[in-house]
């Protein structure tokens, strides 16, 4: 089978989606499919090309045995609604114009989270008479209203339009969280054609490992218990939480607790401004570096903070950090509510906090800091459930699926 996978986000970028995206490719080449992913070239989340790349019209090479066409796009940071609109649009134009010139697919995937990816997905399958799949890693546009990104109007019922009739179409739906699939389902989607991966770790590489001690003397960690939050510093993840808490933090604790945000985002600039306006000498904050490098500042932390806004919306989400955290036996203090919550509380991986309160943050984390026993059992526990996530057999899990679907449709052409 010749998979045809359209996403804006591949490696080397480093964010869940690009993961995801590459980890399952690789493993249904090794189980002798062939894939081609049409993206575009490397520039997320600073909107600055990677090196050893330029924006062309197209571009082609071969990671692990997946074909990876890159095409032209209009490259901005990941930040301002209307340019980052025109981001998402000038991929879909030039994903859809080049996707004809890929012979031979059998089936076409899209992935969100925006989802005019999925619209080029569409559009291409409809081209090419193959199934359509939608991945879903969002309830878009309905997020970036939540952040505020997008208020109610004409602009906003338009989309909501456009993301019924991509979910209509699908032949299949791979949804990331069961709770996305009861609101698809809520919504009148047919639940039949609406499946569930979660994400998952890649457990060959994320696995316990010793502080870099190299790395810690260079960042003026030693001696500190160190919580981190590792991903984007998005709208949607309110990290200004994290420094409130710093700020209590560094009242009468005697400078032993340090918080390293890793990252680039919309709100990375404002974040580190509020940092320095209160002071925070127990706050560090470091650029996103190459996925090569990731495992050495994961190894730095004691524990993994993730945290979303408080909103309904965001009860539905399972933020990927959370299986990568697992899987390097670091305990999590966790600020979302809903399904991701209920994993963290069922694997015993860590503390709950609410979204949004500093102060129950500190005491969480102070907690831990404390408590030896109870560390000792959040870090065990996070590597057993671990191995309930391992990204080779949800690669494999969603493989099936595919097939299934392409099966269904060559039966329904006999």
């Amino acid at each position: 089978m010749h998979i045809l996978f359209l996403t804006d986000n591949f490696p080397p970028e480093v964010n869940a989606p690009a993961t995801r995206t590459f980890e399952h490719a690789r493993e249904w080449v090794k189980a002798g499919h062939k894939v081609t992913v049409i993206t575009c070239a490397p520039n997320f989340p600073q909107g600055k090309v990677y090196e050893g790349y330029r924006n062309r019209l197209w571009q082609s090479e071969e990671i692990e045995g997946i074909r990876v066409v890159r095409v032209w796009s209009y490259i901005t940071a990941n930040e301002g609604f209307v340019r980052r609109t025109l981001d998402y649009i000038s991929y879909m134009v030039a994903a859809t114009i080049a996707a004809p010139f890929i012979r031979k697919a059998d089936i076409v995937i899209g992935t969100s989270p925006q989802f005019f990816t999925a619209c080029a997905a569409y559009m291409v399958s409809r081209y090419k008479r193959r199934p359509f799949v939608f991945e879903l890693r969002d309830i878009w546009p309905e997020s970036i209203k939540v952040v505020g990104a997008m208020k109610n109007g004409p602009l906003l019922r338009l989309l909501e339009r456009l993301e019924m009739f991509l979910y209509r179409r699908a032949s299949l739906i791979v949804s990331v969280t069961h709770s996305f699939r009861q609101t698809l389902m809520d919504r009148g989607i047919d639940g039949g054609k609406i499946k569930v991966v979660t994400n998952g770790v890649d457990l060959a590489r994320f696995a316990p490992q010793p502080k870099d001690r190299e790395l810690a003397e260079k960042l003026g960690l030693e001696g500190k218990f160190v919580a981190g939050y590792i991903g984007t510093h998005g709208m949607a993840h309110h990290l200004e939480t994290l420094l409130e808490a710093a700020a209590l933090l560094a009242d009468g604790d005697g400078g032993r607790f340090h918080i390293l945000f890793l990252g680039d985002g919309a709100r990375k600039k404002a974040l580190v401004a509020q940092a320095h306006e209160m002071k925070l000498a127990n706050v560090t904050f470091l650029n996103s570096v190459p996925k090569a490098e990731v495992l050495r500042y994961w190894s730095l932390l004691d524990v993994a903070i993730i945290h979303l806004k408080k909103s309904p919306l965001f009860e539905t989400v399972i933020p990927s950090k959370l299986f990568e955290g697992m899987g390097m036996g670091i305990p999590v203090l966790h600020g979302v509510a809903g399904e991701s919550a209920a994993i963290v509380e069922t694997a015993k991986a860590g503390l709950l906090f609410e979204p949004e309160n500093a102060g129950e943050l500190a005491e969480k984390l102070r907690r831990l800091e404390g408590d030896r026993a109870l560390y000792e059992q959040c870090r065990q526990s996070s590597l057993a459930a671990a191995k309930h996530y391992d990204r080779k057999t949800l690669a494999a899990k969603m493989l099936k699926m595919l097939e299934n679907t392409y099966n269904d449709r060559l039966k329904a052409k006999t």
